[in-house]
């Protein structure tokens, strides 16, 4: 099978695209990638090392693309991921990366009959109507009410059953915006394709930052220094996220691969679950044992206008089609960071397992 990973070397298309090769040795594995982000350039030894041809290219530009191929699978990784982007008025690069980039993905998917695994947010669903969700304070964290007024909130998260309609940036907007276009090409050209709603993904070889993986960079902080703050919500750090390993994604995609009925044509909410979720404040807690270093961290109260103080992972519904289930803790997320922890080849758990 020819598999091609589009943002392949980013964070998650690298690790992807690396444990792709290494737990099945007979996919060839290519890696594809524009290199815009500052320090995507680090990845590209990584993969040479992992034996993947790696090219350069941008799925905005569709000759790209459609000049390489044919592949079986598609795995679309590219995409601007910061929920601020385009906020500051310019939001060229993120709808074109983020909508047309999709589009060039499903014309190749089409082209060549593959199968698309498309890597979609939880920032589709809408700012205001997950700041409406009911949730009370405790000492270390905002918890979710048992009794919600919404659809598709439970003590176990947010589900897919969550409402659509609002605001939700134009990030999220332009990853909806992808899901539907993957909808009409289902229907219209027979494209076989997987969307999964990821939360917060971390792991070895992220780049964090405040907008995108603020878990790697209060491990870093705690571990070199630097200043944190925490903002919004009375800047307590009570907000709340789900944190799934980066290793636990490529399981998943690794799966969905394998046998292509289990999630044709659906649509999935993914992350690392209640078990898995954290506040700033506890992720302080963490981050300050491992490294022994105490930040002195200010709150800023003003709160942006894009986040929202508490977003878990109800995985209900991937887990019944499919058996599967985040298996690595936040412990060993941190474990990893520290200690510079690259995926390892492992076999494949069974579908349904």
């Amino acid at each position: 099978m020819r598999i091609l990973v589009t943002g392949g070397a980013g964070f998650v298309g690298g690790n992807l695209a690396i444990a792709l090769a290494h737990r099945q040795a007979d996919w060839e594995v290519t890696a594809f990638d524009n290199l815009k982000r500052r320090g995507s350039e680090l990845n590209l030894s990584r993969l040479r090392e992992a034996g993947i041809p790696f090219l350069h290219g941008d799925v905005r530009v569709a000759s790209d693309l459609l000049d390489v191929g044919p592949f079986q699978a598609i795995v679309e990784c590219s995409a601007e991921p910061s929920a601020l982007a385009g906020l500051d008025g310019g939001g060229d690069y993120v709808v074109h990366t983020n909508l047309l980039g999709a589009h060039h993905c499903l014309e190749l998917a089409r082209r060549d009959g593959a199968y698309l695994v498309f890597l979609s947010t939880s920032r589709v669903y809408p700012v205001a109507a997950l700041n409406d969700v009911e949730y009370t304070e405790s000492e270390t964290r905002f918890e979710l009410q048992p009794a919600q007024e919404l659809p598709g909130v439970s003590e176990a998260g947010i589900s897919e059953a969550f409402p659509l309609d609002g605001a939700r940036t134009l990030y999220g907007t332009s990853k909806l915006a992808a899901e539907l276009l993957i909808a009409e090409y289902a229907e219209s050209f027979g494209v076989r394709a997987v969307v999964n709603r990821f939360g917060v993904i971390a792991g070895p070889w992220q780049m964090g930052k405040v907008d995108q993986g603020f878990v790697v960079l209060w491990a870093a902080r705690h571990l070199f220094g630097g200043e944190l703050h925490y903002a919004g919500f009375g800047g307590l750090g009570l907000q709340v996220r789900d944190v799934l390993h980066v290793d636990d994604l490529c399981e998943l995609v690794l799966m969905q691969i394998h046998d292509l009925s289990v999630c044709d044509g659906q649509v999935f909410n993914v992350g690392g679950g209640l078990e898995r979720s954290v506040s700033l404040l506890e992720l302080t807690g963490m981050c300050r044992n491992r490294s022994g270093r105490q930040l002195e961290i200010p709150g800023n109260p003003e709160t942006n206008p894009a986040d929202v103080p508490y977003y878990v992972t109800d995985n209900s519904q991937i887990t019944a089609a499919s058996g599967w289930v985040p298996r690595l803790s936040t412990d060993k997320l941190l474990d990893d960071l520290r200690h510079g922890a690259t995926l390892q080849p492992r076999a494949p758990r069974q579908i349904g397992s």
